[in-house]
């Protein structure tokens, strides 16, 4: 897509933290980026507090601003665009602002003479719903906003969708990456002796799989790797290597057994973090951005995808695994590490985890083809405004 000579916008995104890497880890990217364009971006959240070690020197054009503050004051910039990440709710009192920045009952936007657009940012999924809902309005029927449209963006994975978030120069630095020296330096920062060419390097990032002790313990058969990211998964591999000593006789806690070699890793930047994907031959993965960072990887992948308490979740995994054309082994690996049934994890050999990487490699250049999330909501705004 090449996108429309506009002059630079001010965006405001909101942001309400759930999971606090996924949903702040999302909104970071895409205000980077869209800041990285030219445009001016107020980012409006709950909880900042992850963006201290994933965005450690911020984003010129960036500005952090606390959920449930002031909106902005005279002097200030109204929104051209107004974004709520995830279903959140913008404040009442930000929607009157909007409304009527002059604070003039009835006057429209004091720059442009336009209300600004609102988009309302949604989940990422690959359900049918998403292409049918895609861009859809909802007229506004109450409040100081009555008569605005709030349009729905959906990211997906498919060209009827808001595509996936994708910085231009990405791909480039993926092919540039040195796999080799990445994996030498953590070695020696780990004290973890030399890099063999048969090692299998997997990153960790998920909830609690009850497949997680299977995985440890097959992983002890050939020399591997296993690089835990910080919080949940730490905490989830010592549990379980803590309740498996007494089954197979495992040290209690130690970093080395038997082939296996476990690295437990502080927090890192974003583009740190996609480096740890690149490195590595596997990457397990949970909620959105992580899936997303992975996919450009082009490693093989598991999603432990975010559980909810009525199982939609698991509609929500199988739909991706029908869209990613997922061979047998890798769905089967799946339903396992999430849950879905009760049947033994099944570790891949050499060749089937070939297999799985072919499988993400021709998913990320379908994905390649298609215009990622910030060229796609540039072109509606311009479009709509």
């Amino acid at each position: 897509m090449t996108l429309p000579c506009t002059p630079p916008l001010q965006w405001d995104v909101f942001c309400r933290v759930i999971d606090n890497f996924g949903d702040i880890g999302v909104c970071w990217r895409l205000v980077a980026q869209l800041a990285g364009q030219g445009h001016r971006v107020r980012l409006w959240v709950d909880d900042a507090s992850a963006l201290a070690w994933m965005a450690p020197e911020g984003c010129p054009g960036v500005e952090l601003r606390a959920w449930g503050s002031p909106p902005p004051g005279p002097g200030e910039p109204a929104p051209d665009v107004m974004v709520e990440a995830f279903g959140c709710e913008i404040a009442p009192e930000f929607i009157a602002y909007s409304a009527y920045p002059s604070g003039a009952r009835g006057q429209k936007h004091q720059k442009t003479g336009t209300q600004p657009l609102w988009i309302n940012l949604e989940y990422l999924s690959a359900e049918r719903y998403v292409e049918r809902n895609h861009r859809l309005p909802s007229l506004l029927m109450s409040g100081p906003a009555t008569g605005w449209t709030r349009w729905f963006f959906y990211p997906g994975f498919t060209p009827a969708t808001g595509g996936l978030l994708r910085e231009p120069d990405l791909m480039a630095r993926r092919e540039l990456f040195d796999r080799t020296a990445w994996r030498t330096t953590h070695a020696a920062a780990f004290g973890l002796g030399e890099v063999g060419p048969g090692q299998r390097w997997v990153s960790l990032f998920c909830y609690e799989p009850a497949a997680l002790p299977d995985l440890l313990q097959q992983s002890q058969a050939r020399p591997t790797q296993l690089l835990v990211t910080p919080g949940r998964p730490a905490a989830a591999v010592r549990s379980a290597l803590a309740e498996n000593t007494s089954q197979n006789g495992l040290q209690r806690l130690s970093n080395k057994r038997h082939q296996l070699s476990i690295s437990y890793l502080p927090h890192r930047p974003q583009a740190a973090f996609d480096e740890m994907l690149w490195a590595c031959d596997f990457n397990a993965v949970r909620g959105e951005d992580s899936l997303v960072r992975a996919l450009w990887a082009g490693q093989a992948l598991v999603w432990h995808i975010y559980p909810q308490d009525d199982n939609a979740h698991h509609a929500k995994l199988l739909a991706f695994l029908d869209w990613l054309d997922a061979p047998a082994t890798l769905r089967a690996f799946h339903a396992t590490w999430n849950g879905l049934d009760s049947a033994p994890l099944q570790w891949p050999d050499d060749t089937t985890l070939a297999e799985w990487t072919a499988c993400i490699q021709a998913a990320r250049a379908r994905l390649l083809m298609q215009d990622d999330l910030v060229a796609q909501l540039l072109g509606f705004v311009a479009e709509k405004r």
